[in-house]
């Protein structure tokens, strides 16, 4: 016998991890020189810098809007959007991808642990599965961007 709230679960956790039917997001990263981050190929209004961080935020948005109730999202769309091409440093490259992989983590948490059905109670209507699907369909989006811009640049 299976039991189909665990094949969901762990399909969803799949699908937020990427790498099954599209690359995940280590990657869509995996080899990119440092000095490509912040490259804005022509005619593209964004840099793989602004992707992860337009990732980060909005992945950040999601899981605390599912665990707390007095979270407030930011402006949209201005605030979901960094106006620098490159990050600062390294140190901002590595924190901001260590912010999505323990965002993506917390959230999983909430998956595992949570009835993914329930409506959340201060929502309109959304769930920890509206949730999940909402956060992989919109960083599967993204990443698949990521690996444009890699092709674009010759770094693919």
């Amino acid at each position: 016998m299976y039991n189909q709230h665990e094949i969901l679960i762990g399909e969803l956790v799949k699908l937020l991890n990427g790498g099954t039917a599209h690359a995940g997001l280590e990657d869509a990263l995996n080899g990119l020189p440092a000095k490509l981050r912040g490259v804005k190929p022509d005619k593209l209004p964004y840099t793989i810098w602004q992707l992860v961080e337009h990732i980060r935020i909005t992945q950040w948005d999601m899981v605390r809007f599912s665990k707390d109730e007095k979270h407030r999202s930011p402006k949209w769309p201005d605030d979901y959007w960094v106006k620098e091409d490159a990050p600062a440093d390294q140190a901002a490259w590595t924190g901001s991808l260590k912010q999505i992989n323990d965002d993506r983590q917390e959230f999983i948490g909430l998956l595992k642990s949570e009835d993914i059905y329930k409506p959340i109670p201060y929502g309109q209507g959304q769930s920890i599965l509206l949730e999940a699907l909402q956060i992989a369909d919109h960083n599967a989006y993204h990443i698949a961007e990521i690996v444009v811009i890699r092709r674009l640049l010759g770094a693919w």
